[in-house]
């Protein structure tokens, strides 16, 4: 086992382990049925602490020949299906960290070739009688797959930290999606790429910039609005078990409307739970200094159109303009659809109008 390479279920482990653990296990039916397909591609985007990690630990501690977690899955929804033991602890999975790299790294350049050294590292172990290219991942990974027939499921976590560092410009961001389109467009040796993030893929005027992938936003999210934060029925049971007022709970936590589908903020509301109080606690992770960046700029009135969302009322926006990072902001519209994105504000699917969800925002 390596950093990357066929890691085990320790993190996954540590969730269900945890006083509080919500069953999303159903998430791994969806990307089963996408395994070997032309829908092999996903990429889900959702805000800051609404189970990302989770979830990718939780597919890695399931695909990877790294771990036997025939008994971490037992008792969770996942083992009731039929195709639980077929895909169970099979592959050879590929757990990249985009910001654990981006952090030790001078650069996109040295974060693509930190990337490449250390995962053909751990493939050269791996495969040890295969004679491939040691600078080139897209030709390392296709000469293990000529010499041996070999595929690999990809989980790649926080994908657009690129597109949120404003320190990096255009072109550097084109280069880090240049190296994931020659990664992973149209290859036979991957057989499921799960990427997911905060933001939805990056594009270039309307077109996205690695356009083989199948996305799931907080915007667009079906057919996977339940695995993007807590359902109501989920907090309901939460509630009842831990004796918490769930009118109350409501109030506070719920208002994330994802195509009709009542969501709740997964943080809060475990953080309600375990300390039996009701406050802040999602919007307590972010600084003030942050958000106000983007307030300030006064596209189309902007400033004072959050005064009328503050005051209750909803605004009216296109989030289609929006162009997926943190920097080209060209009006009102596409700063209001980043604060979606980034989960201060909730999309109303019917009327294309955005409000404050809850007590806590």
């Amino acid at each position: 086992m390596g950093i990357m390479l066929n890691l085990d279920n320790a993190e996954f482990q540590k969730a269900v382990n945890s006083e509080i653990y919500v069953d999303k296990t159903e998430l791994i039916q969806f990307t089963n049925s996408k395994i070997n397909t032309l829908q092999g591609n996903i990429c889900v985007s959702r805000p800051k602490r609404f189970g990302k990690s989770m979830a990718a630990d939780m597919l890695v501690a399931y695909y990877s020949k790294g771990c036997d977690s025939r008994d971490l899955f037992s008792k969770y929804k996942i083992a009731e299906d039929e195709n639980f033991e077929k895909h169970l602890n099979k592959y050879n999975v590929i757990h990249i960290n985009i910001q654990r790299f981006l952090e030790r790294s001078k650069g996109i350049e040295g974060m693509i070739a930190l990337i490449t050294r250390k995962l053909i590292k751990e493939l050269k172990k791996e495969f040890a009688d295969v004679d491939f290219d040691e600078e080139d991942l897209m030709f390392t990974f296709s000469e293990i797959y000529n010499a041996t027939k070999t595929q690999f499921i990809f989980i790649i976590y926080e994908w657009d930290s690129v597109m949120r560092d404003k320190k990096f410009n255009a072109d550097e961001q084109t280069d880090y999606l240049n190296f994931l389109r020659d990664l992973l467009k149209v290859q036979s040796y991957y057989m499921l790429t799960y990427m997911t993030g905060i933001l939805p893929i990056k594009k270039y005027g309307q077109h996205s910039a690695i356009n083989m992938f199948h996305e799931y936003s907080i915007i667009e999210p079906e057919p996977m609005e339940r695995f993007n934060g807590f359902t109501e029925d989920e907090v309901k049971a939460l509630c009842k078990e831990h004796n918490i007022d769930f009118s109350e709970m409501k109030k506070w936590y719920d208002g994330y409307d994802l195509n009709g589908m009542p969501i709740y903020n997964p943080k809060s509301v475990v953080e309600c739970i375990l300390r039996n109080k009701f406050s802040n606690y999602w919007t307590s992770t972010e600084t003030y200094e942050a958000l106000k960046f983007y307030i300030q700029m006064d596209f189309d009135d902007l400033r004072s159109k959050v005064i009328k969302l503050i005051a209750g009322e909803s605004i009216v926006i296109n989030p289609d303009k929006f162009q997926n990072d943190m920097t080209t902001f060209k009006s009102s519209d596409d700063v209001l659809t980043l604060l979606v994105h980034l989960g201060y504000l909730t999309f109303d699917f019917a009327t294309n109008s955005v409000r404050i969800s809850n007590n806590e925002m």
